[in-house]
């Protein structure tokens, strides 16, 4: 086998600069190394995922900082792989403290950091626009001043709160974070095809992320990559789809007391097939 003398966070960069791709999100090891194996080119945390396999809530304040860079460090491990961390909102709500935070998601061995803007706060669900841009500019400076130069993705949570005039406030946001210093811009949640291709274009030439987490918008990855989107992210999609397989099944046994559900299981051959494959 030919080792890549490239290195994750400079084939994260080079994904970027052309073309579309798809980066699912594995919410622990196993779920990685099947997406290793299938032939993805990168990968990237879910929050959601990671809380459910926790027995937790989709919930920002959820998941501690700790427990996030452990996830994150478990990933990156699993993997050849670039990883994408979903850093939440930094784990802190002044610039100087997300600085320090993202400093220590680095040392992970992240290709991708993604910082959104959403405060968890229902009565106040966004930062204040001066201090969502200043928590990006730290975010720009503490990966500057290090050795390694992750991916640094902007996310505005703006479609995902139910902000009124949602799409107003993302593009003026993203742009602003933009000029802050992300590479990469994403406006979680965001399916209007007119909507989405305003947002490329008005970033052009940083790319712009969009997430896919149901079958409800009718967009695919060629239409997508159509309207100039550069990456597709699925969030949570892979995780609910495995234990929505999982619910029904159990539902199966408990409502009929029969296992036919089993039909569709991965045998042991392609598990152990999969898991036994070296690095």
């Amino acid at each position: 086998m030919v080792t890549s003398t490239i290195s994750p966070i400079e084939e994260f960069h080079a994904l970027h600069e052309k073309g579309c791709f798809v980066i699912p999100n594995p919410w622990d090891i196993g779920s990685a190394k099947i997406l290793e194996h299938l032939g993805f080119k990168a990968l990237a945390t879910t929050s959601a995922g990671f809380a459910f396999s926790q027995g937790l809530p989709d919930t920002i304040d959820a998941l501690d900082m700790e427990m996030v860079l452990a996830h994150t460090r478990e990933i990156v491990s699993a993997t050849r792989l670039p990883v994408n961390a979903d850093f939440q909102n930094g784990y802190a709500d002044s610039p100087d403290k997300v600085a320090e935070n993202v400093k220590l998601c680095v040392k992970t061995g992240v290709a991708g950091i993604s910082i959104e803007d959403a405060t968890g706060d229902e009565s106040n669900p966004l930062y204040e626009r001066e201090l969502a841009i200043e928590k990006i500019k730290a975010a720009r400076k503490a990966i500057d001043d290090g050795e390694s130069k992750p991916v640094l993705t902007a996310r505005c949570e703006a479609y995902l709160v139910g902000a009124p005039d949602a799409f107003k406030i993302t593009l003026d946001r993203l742009v602003a974070y933009a000029d802050a210093g992300a590479d990469c811009l994403f406006a979680p949640m965001v399916s209007d095809p007119k909507e989405i291709e305003a947002i490329v274009k008005s970033v052009v030439p940083k790319p712009v992320n969009v997430i896919i987490s149901n079958s409800t918008t009718g967009l695919n990855v060629k239409q997508l990559a159509d309207l100039g989107v550069r990456r597709i992210s699925v969030g949570s999609a892979l995780a609910r789809t495995a234990y929505g397989a999982f619910i029904n099944s159990a539902k199966t046994i408990l409502d009929t007391g029969t296992f036919d559900s089993f039909s569709s299981a991965a045998s042991f051959a392609e598990m152990n097939g999969i898991f036994s494959a070296k690095k």
